[in-house]
């Protein structure tokens, strides 16, 4: 099925089948190297940060524990979801990756992994995790796992990623997906409770991602994406997100009032916060006094943003908890 990089040439004790020597301790790391070429397709860094926005929504949907079997079967069928429309992207996007110093070792670009086994290796994920959820938890929420993959692979890799600088911002949407997977996979519906957590990730994805654009724009140039750092300068990337961050934070509280939560979700929304929103100023900041390149800063926001949604998203699973009651 694939084709394997000369570095993963075997080596080792042989045994001859069918006229020819095959090294077996090689050929065993050589499968094992495929493996992970595959694994690497589905970028499992993303997929785990999207179940950090799942399972912490179920705890608040179920107001309680949910069930072990139910946590377990969503968050397997969203891994599903992710790794699709992951594997998906890597294949449609694959010129771009081999024009980007950061993505130039991808196996679609090194030749580890042909297109066409990428494809099907994509599709079939995207079909399990629809057969997956919708007959392990429910249609619903197998629907919903259908669409962000779609949202992700059409809306966002075909349609907009190179067509507009707002790629991100609406191409979005994908990412805050998981939010109404976990909210169903508990009630088999969706509330506003859900719609808000939804718009959470939905503003914090300009903040969290451009940053990243920022610094690694001349990768995204070199590749022809239009990011926004790409086309604008770092003043007017760094206004728009201090107005992102700070519509983030003040939609996370508008869950106290509607969900509604307790003391350990309100103190994590405000504190968590307003670090968030004191990093974005400082990029901004430093902007302003024409600082460019790693001293602008940009990563240490990039990887803030991701404690930032990681500690809010925890707020939401614990503070339900603190309401159940001691005997049942």
């Amino acid at each position: 099925m694939t084709t394997l990089d000369p570095r993963h040439a075997p080596d080792g004790p042989a045994d001859v089948r069918d006229g020819g020597a095959v090294p077996l301790q090689g050929a065993a790391r050589g499968r094992r190297q495929v493996l992970r070429d595959y694994v690497a397709l589905t970028k499992p860094r993303i997929i785990e940060l999207l179940l950090v926005t799942t399972f912490p929504v179920m705890f608040l949907a179920e107001r309680g524990i949910p069930p072990v079997w139910l946590i377990a079967a969503t968050l397997v069928g969203g891994t599903l979801a992710a790794a699709s429309a992951n594997v998906l992207n890597c294949f449609l996007d694959r010129d771009i990756d081999a024009q980007m110093h950061r993505t130039s070792n991808r196996p679609l670009v090194t030749g580890v992994i042909s297109p066409r086994n990428a494809v099907i290796f994509g599709v079939v994920l995207g079909v399990a995790s629809v057969l997956w959820l919708g007959l392990l938890v429910n249609w619903f929420s197998a629907w919903l796992g259908l669409g962000a993959i779609a949202l992700y692979v059409v809306f966002y890799t075909l349609i907009l990623k190179r067509r507009t600088s707002q790629n991100i911002v609406w191409g979005g949407v994908a990412g805050c997906m998981p939010v109404l997977i976990g909210w169903s996979a508990v009630t088999d519906s969706l509330s506003w409770s859900a719609v808000i957590l939804f718009l959470v990730v939905f503003f914090w994805t300009p903040p969290h991602y451009w940053p990243l654009s920022m610094r690694f724009r001349d990768d995204y140039a070199a590749a022809g994406v239009p990011m926004l750092p790409v086309v604008a300068e770092d003043v007017a990337v760094g206004r728009q997100i201090v107005i992102y961050a700070w519509v983030t934070v003040a939609t996370s509280l508008a869950l106290v009032p509607v969900a509604p939560m307790g003391w350990v979700y309100t103190v994590v929304a405000v504190v968590a916060g307003v670090l968030f929103v004191v990093e974005a100023h400082r990029l901004h900041g430093r902007a302003r006094r024409g600082v460019s390149g790693p001293a602008l800063g940009a990563m240490r926001l990039f990887h803030y943003s991701i404690s930032y949604l990681t500690l809010l998203f925890l707020g939401v699973a614990v503070d339900p908890l603190l309401h159940l009651p001691l005997v049942r």
